[in-house]
């Protein structure tokens, strides 16, 4: 049995160990129970919720490319009221803490959501997915402007005390600036990355795979990228870092901390092998008693230059 210090602290949601799961990929907890010990994760990331249900985007809206897969699932869900009393009675009996991505098509709607889940017990802390479209300033996304990430963070910072964990684009000319943005407004730690704007075409009836024609890469292509990502944000950022992006086994994880996260996520992987947030665990304490490290605090920054 290991012997290695894995708690973290993530800008106050308080872990046993750096390992949760990526949002839209563990579904509510509940699906993967059956399949392994959810209650061995450091936290359960949900899906994205809004404050009402939504129904997604038109199928097809998930294809398999090589190394990874395209989604444009469009964030479907039962809305708060539904995540509410369909998952916190499960996911309070797991007994880890319970990150919820949050999204709206305004900053009012991130708000009434976040102000809907401050007092449900369980909640440990909000995700807020900046990828989706504001509506009302022309639908241009979110997490794409520093001033309207800023304004969006100190919104929903105003309308709970939970800590929030803005997730961040990956598509933007300097994450550096997008990192200070979220913290100066607010934010208790920083998510990334969210996936790569992507397409895939089939050849031989030359329409796009998906309904939506575009999607969201994820899986092992964009895992380079998040590191180098990651390794650009810890230069400025003043609060954690929970990293995601590819992380297939043990030693991506361990890269991600490397370069500058306090906690990871496992995605992708997931719809291939459920257990590997687990074995992610397990890799991450071999490795530290392999480099004689009694803490897991010790990984993070830990990059040689």
């Amino acid at each position: 049995m290991s012997t290695v210090d894995l708690a973290v602290n993530l800008g106050g949601i308080r872990m046993a160990n750096p390992v949760t799961v990526a949002s839209g990929t563990f579904g509510y907890g509940k699906e993967y129970a059956d399949l392994v010990d959810i209650s061995k994760l450091g936290a359960i990331t949900v899906k994205g919720i809004r404050l009402q249900p939504w129904h997604g985007n038109a199928l097809p809206r998930h294809v398999e490319v090589p190394g990874g897969m395209i989604n444009a699932i469009g964030l479907q869900g039962p809305g708060v009221e539904g995540f509410i009393r369909e998952y916190m009675p499960f996911l309070q009996k797991v007994g880890v803490p319970v990150i919820v991505n949050i999204w709206g098509t305004s900053t009012e709607e991130y708000a009434e959501v976040a102000r809907h889940l401050s007092d449900v017990p369980g909640v440990s802390g909000l995700e807020l997915n900046i990828s989706c479209p504001n509506v009302k300033e022309g639908g241009h996304a979110f997490g794409t402007d520093p001033k309207t990430v800023a304004a969006l963070v100190a919104a929903v910072r105003a309308a709970t005390k939970l800590p929030l964990l803005p997730k961040l684009a990956p598509n933007v000319p300097d994450i550096k600036v997008f990192v200070r943005a979220a913290q100066e407004s607010g934010a208790d730690a920083i998510s990334m990355i969210n996936t790569i704007p992507a397409m895939a075409i089939d050849i031989e009836t030359r329409k796009p795979i998906l309904a939506n024609k575009v999607g969201g890469l994820s899986g092992s292509p964009i895992h380079p990228v998040a590191v180098k990502l990651v390794y650009e944000a810890a230069q400025v950022a003043t609060v954690p870092i929970l990293a995601m992006g590819g992380i297939m086994e043990p030693c991506h994880a361990i890269e991600l901390m490397i370069a500058g996260a306090t906690a990871v996520a496992v995605g992708t992987a997931n719809f291939i092998d459920p257990s590997t947030p687990l074995r992610v665990i397990d890799g991450i304490a071999a490795y530290l008693e392999k480099h004689q490290m009694s803490s897991v605090k010790e990984l993070t920054r830990s990059l040689i230059l």
